[in-house]
């Protein structure tokens, strides 16, 4: 039986409340929009939600916290409302952050069990949520088993051994300039590749006994009833040879693709565009360019020049286009596991974390939540040089025992924007504004899914997209700055003079149009049809 939270009923109820909506339950409702441009919710599984008490987060955690994520309908307010959730890794690994596997066919003992995955899924498909599954595969654990019996072949010389090539590796004299290598155990002046650690070995992608094995992990998973996967790393299957990398992948995807034809996967390319767009045939990748601190979103929401954001947004989308990529889309975020929390630079008190998140999950595509982004949750690496910092334990504010993860120093008294107990008793917080944007993204499907044209106002702090989807023609605009702005919005030449009705508005201030004339509140954004 599921344990139920204080957080997913009694302060829910009370969100309910709040916000006028209906007592009790909402009932689930059909998405219209049943496809992958969806709204997902990154979660860092050991510091989420713990339902056994010894202090990591676990999957029975997240079931516990589905009512905060989804409740089931569609546009409710009174959840977040994702429609989808990225589960970091959690298969066995010696770390605590699990990029490191050591058997891809065992949940690892501190999250949970295969069944209790099995019961997220079925819990998350019953309210139109997919998942997926960070999968990390182009190392391992030297604590794999294949890392043991390859070592033990390289120290008994034995080339016949089937494990002697299942790691990348070179003699001393044959090391490529760029690699990082490190010794193999037991073995004469041979050495293994491992880019991130030593403690993280290099599968060998020449090897097609490598390439079956990790096809087997994925659809394992697929068949247990995952929606797809966050491929970590995807450009270090052949590091610093793109060309190679882009055709694995296209391989690869194109088998799962094949056993699975609506899977949903993503890939981290952490690298510019010239690089990443060369993957998006074969997969999405995350959009670096719009991320963090001077970010394009951070930028536009900090008041800068919003026409660069705007602009690129277009350029990006037409990129995608003539890569002649099949369900080829943006892939935006603030900050990851790997990144400063960005309630550090976005801060909610000067609403510049509600402005961002109007200006990335009302945009093209599938953008990404990072837990607690919803409640300014912070955390830096600092001089600590950490990345637990950015890990931290998620802010219930109940009775929920989730601790920091290994290796934290971030001082708890700089948590200063609140827990999850406390935004949801304020109906002006950003957890509220997160709320009503995921619901008012899934009334307008053409949000997420039009083609966008910049729209250029001479203004810095106020501009927008001209959307068209399904032959109709849609406008979202955004006011940047902590001013109420009067435009005219005939000074745009590409603005349809046959769009004269304000549909909805988000933000600080209020929306009103009178002939051309818009006026728009500070910090808000509007959509005209």
């Amino acid at each position: 039986m599921r344990r139920i939270g204080k957080i997913s009923v009694a302060v829910l109820l009370m969100a309910t409340m709040l916000l006028g909506g209906c007592s009790g339950k909402p009932k689930a409702a059909p998405d219209p929009t049943d496809d992958n441009y969806r709204a997902f919710y990154q979660i860092f599984v050991g510091s989420f939600s713990d339902s056994n008490g010894d202090g990591t987060g676990d999957l029975q955690g997240i079931i516990n916290r589905m009512d905060y994520l989804n409740d089931g309908n569609m546009y409710s307010e009174n959840s977040l409302g994702v429609q989808g959730i990225w589960l970091s890794p959690i298969f066995a690994s010696p770390s605590y952050h699990k990029y490191d596997a050591s058997n891809y066919y065992k949940i690892d003992e501190k999250f949970g069990t295969e069944a209790d995955l099995v019961e997220l899924i079925e819990l998350c498909h019953e309210r139109n949520v997919k998942v997926i599954l960070d999968l990390v595969i182009n190392h391992t654990a030297t604590s794999h088993e294949w890392f043991m019996k390859f070592s033990n072949a390289h120290k008994e010389g034995n080339k016949n051994d089937p494990y002697y090539d299942i790691y990348s590796w070179a003699p001393i004299d044959e090391r490529t300039a760029g690699i990082a290598y490190t010794g193999i155990p037991g073995a004469n002046l041979e050495y293994y590749e491992c880019n991130f650690s030593t403690d993280m070995p290099e599968l060998n992608y020449d090897n097609k006994v490598v390439r079956e094995e990790m096809l087997k992990v994925a659809k394992y998973y697929l068949d247990l009833g995952v929606d797809g996967f966050r491929f970590d790393a995807i450009k270090y299957i052949y590091y610093n040879d793109t060309e190679r990398s882009v055709d694995f992948w296209k391989w690869y995807m194109d088998e799962l693709t094949a056993y699975k034809p609506d899977i949903y996967c993503v890939g981290e390319c952490w690298s510019g565009d010239g690089e990443t767009l060369q993957y998006v045939e074969a997969l999405n990748c995350f959009n670096f360019q719009v991320a963090q601190g001077e970010g394009y979103i951070a930028n536009a929401a900090k008041g800068r020049d919003i026409n660069v954001y705007t602009k690129y947004v277009e350029k990006y989308q037409d990129q995608v286009l003539a890569a002649n990529a099949e369900g080829g889309m943006m892939t935006s975020f603030i900050a990851n596991h790997d990144m400063d929390r960005a309630a550090g630079y976005l801060t909610p008190s000067t609403k510049q974390a509600h402005m961002a998140a109007n200006l990335y999950l009302l945009c093209s595509g599938s953008p990404f939540i990072y837990y607690g982004e919803e409640i300014g949750l912070k955390g830096t690496r600092g001089g600590a040089n950490t990345d637990a910092n950015r890990r931290l334990a998620m802010l219930w504010g109940d009775e929920d025992t989730v601790r920091d993860p290994i290796g934290t120093s971030y001082d708890k008294k700089k948590q200063t924007n609140g827990t999850v107990a406390d935004q949801l008793a304020d109906e002006t917080s950003l957890l509220h504004h997160y709320g009503k944007l995921m619901s008012l993204r899934k009334q307008y499907p053409e949000i997420a899914r039009g083609d966008y044209k910049a729209l250029d106002f001479g203004e810095n702090t106020f501009g927008g997209f001209l959307i068209t989807y399904n032959e109709g023609k849609t406008v979202l605009l955004h006011n940047t700055s902590t001013e109420e702005v009067v435009i005219d919005l005939t000074s745009c030449s590409d603005f349809p003079a046959e769009l004269k009705k304000i549909a909805a508005y988000i933000g600080q201030g209020e929306a009103s149009l009178k002939g051309s004339t818009l006026t728009l509140g500070p910090q808000t954004s509007v959509i005209i049809q």
